[in-house]
């Protein structure tokens, strides 16, 4: 497998490309280091990514792999870059995926289901000289937690949501990238397969069996701990699910018993008013907050000291509406990371920080 900064990258979205669906393919465009030089999905062909999720103006939209490859022939890596329902293999992906392998594309796969054991595309890997990463695979050892993330000298703080896909990651990256402009040690820990993308490192929590998730949580702040040290040194946790999304809550909870957090960010979508899939009304922002005080007392109490909103698709008007509702209802600091900066949010951590430090 070619290393980070070596790749150029095709993204096969077909048929998913849209913010919430490509979230894996969007965050590599955002985040990661290296270029996405096409974006193959027939339902926006002849349109650029950006005039789809936002950002990418210079990648374009192309109906298959082969189109991609005609303007592209530079290419090196095939990401399957959207995250279907029960993380499976569409059937309509797989002739594009061996287009792909028989031009010498090496192929990241965030999927549940694992290329390299699929009787079909392993072989054919093989026989073309490609590799395959399976982002989501977890380690072969498996520990239970036993609390001894709870009393690091740095930081920890975790990102929680409201719903599936309201912006952790980004939240918690858009802050690593603040606090280290500001000459801060700063650790981002992925927990999900496109953090794992873009960090280079990791372990996607969802593919840990249920028993020893809170324990593999607890091994990555661990680890980030090497590095983040210090009491004025941060540790940010990349938070998954929601507690109070019927489908996903469990990954939720471990991380927030695994990773020991001593703050949290609360994130939202402004414009999502129930689960997404789901007909449940998403609680408010302030009984959010209590439901989160609530869950981590018993354990280890990490209240929430910000909130993150995602603005996406809202005007200037609306947005700023928002966050002000935000920041009225709960009391707390609010922003929009991605419009308007995390420099909100990296203020209220370091003050945190040091409130800890000092007591």
């Amino acid at each position: 497998m070619r290393q980070r900064g070596e790749r150029q990258i095709i993204v096969l979205a077909d048929g998913g490309f849209d913010l919430l669906e490509a979230k894996t393919a969007v965050g590599v465009i955002r985040y990661g280091i290296d270029r996405v030089v096409a974006v193959v999905d027939q339902t926006h062909a002849g349109k650029h990514a950006s005039d789809v999720v936002g950002i990418g103006t210079d990648i374009p939209i192309v109906p298959t792999v082969g189109d991609a490859l005609a303007i592209a022939p530079t290419s090196n890596t095939l990401l399957l870059g959207t995250a279907p329902r029960g993380g499976i293999l569409p059937a309509s992906w797989r002739a594009q995926i061996v287009q792909a392998m028989r031009a010498g594309l090496d192929v990241i796969n965030g999927l549940h289901a694992f290329l390299n054991d699929d009787d079909e595309l392993a072989p054919i890997a093989a026989e073309c000289g490609v590799t395959i990463w399976d982002a989501r695979r977890a380690p072969d050892s498996h520990r239970v937690a036993d609390t001894r993330a709870h009393a690091l000298p740095a930081t920890v703080v975790l990102t929680v949501g409201s719903d599936c896909n309201v912006g952790k990651m980004s939240t918690a990256l858009e802050i690593d990238a603040m606090l280290r402009r500001r000459g801060r040690t700063s650790v981002f820990v992925p927990t999900g397969q496109t953090g794992i993308m873009i960090a280079g490192w990791g372990v996607s929590i969802d593919e840990v069996i249920s028993d020893f998730t809170a324990g593999a949580s607890e091994d990555l702040v661990m680890e980030a701990a090497k590095t983040a040290s210090t009491s004025s040194d941060i540790i940010l946790v990349e938070g998954q699910g929601s507690l109070v999304h019927p489908g996903y809550s469990g990954v939720t909870l471990s991380l927030i018993h695994g990773s020991a957090p001593d703050a949290l960010i609360l994130c939202h979508q402004s414009s999502r008013t129930q689960i997404r899939r789901y007909t449940l009304p998403i609680p408010s922002l302030s009984d959010l907050v209590a439901l989160h005080r609530a869950v981590t007392a018993p354990v280890k109490a990490a209240p929430v000291i910000a909130i993150s909103l995602n603005t996406f698709g809202m005007s200037e008007e609306d947005a700023q509406a928002a966050v002000g509702r935000a920041t009225a209802e709960t009391g707390l600091p609010a922003t929009d990371p991605v419009r308007y900066g995390p420099g909100v949010l990296a203020d209220a951590i370091e003050a945190f920080s040091r409130a800890r430090a000092a007591s």
